[in-house]
């Protein structure tokens, strides 16, 4: 009976101790993961446009509406007559549909009346090519058609990058690989080496014209100018070994 007994409190001391160690050791490991250095990297890269798009408005006015129409018929043809002297193609422009609006005289108090003064008739032109130095020109040189006696209105193109979805993973690896650097030099001063990423999420991307000091939050997407600045962030956190 009394063997039974010292070998129950062995038995019983050995389980207290493994116990003991076995704690031990899942607060190292706890320990050891919560050592963990957050850092923040970045990558710029200028890119240039190699989409656009252009739009341009132009109208004719008329105490008759068919006389307006004619009149815009003419203008049309004149304008798809210039855009296919610069190289524009039939598939590269869309000519909107005829949009009508009615103008009426305004009394001595300047209060508009029943009795209709003209109809003003428009049609807005939009021309898409990745042909975008063949846009760049275009726009510039449309003033020309106002020579022509058309009323016409040019609006500044808006240049794209087609390729972001590419970019995006290329920027995001950049910055990632800026963000160790960064880590390993903080690590190395404190005399720690940098272990496994354990956490990433990408933070502002945004793209701006090149000279841009702008910084948004919620990211931006420039359209106006031709060349552009990317510039992406990665905030991580890597594991710190001894």
């Amino acid at each position: 009976m009394g063997k039974y007994v010292i070998f129950g409190v062995c038995f019983l001391a050995a389980s207290v101790g493994s116990a003991v160690i076995l704690t031990n050791g899942m607060v190292k490991f706890k320990k050891a993961s919560a050592e963990v250095i957050n850092v923040t990297g970045s990558a710029e890269k200028r890119i240039m446009s190699d989409y656009a798009v252009w739009t341009a408005e132009f109208s004719a006015r008329d105490p008759q509406m068919k006389a307006a129409f004619a009149r815009l018929k003419e203008d049309t043809a004149k304008v798809r007559a210039y855009l296919a002297s610069k190289g524009m193609t039939e598939g590269e422009t869309i000519v909107s549909q005829v949009e009508t609006a009615v103008i009426y005289k305004k009394n001595e108090k300047g209060i508009a009346t029943n009795e209709i003064e003209a109809y003003n008739l428009s049609q807005g032109i939009e021309v898409r090519s990745a042909d975008v130095a063949k846009i760049t020109a275009v726009s510039r040189e449309s003033t020309g058609l106002i020579e022509q006696d058309i009323r016409f209105v040019s609006h500044p193109p808006q240049y794209f990058y087609t390729k972001l979805a590419e970019l995006k993973l290329e920027m995001l690896g950049a910055a990632s690989a800026d963000a160790k650097k960064r880590a390993e030099q903080i690590a190395s001063a404190a005399g720690n080496r940098v272990g496994r990423i354990r956490s990433a999420d990408m933070g502002v991307f945004q793209i701006t014209p090149v000279n841009s000091t702008e910084v948004s939050d919620w990211g931006s997407n420039d359209t106006s100018s031709l060349e552009k600045k990317v510039f992406a962030v990665v905030h991580a956190d890597f594991a710190i070994t001894e």
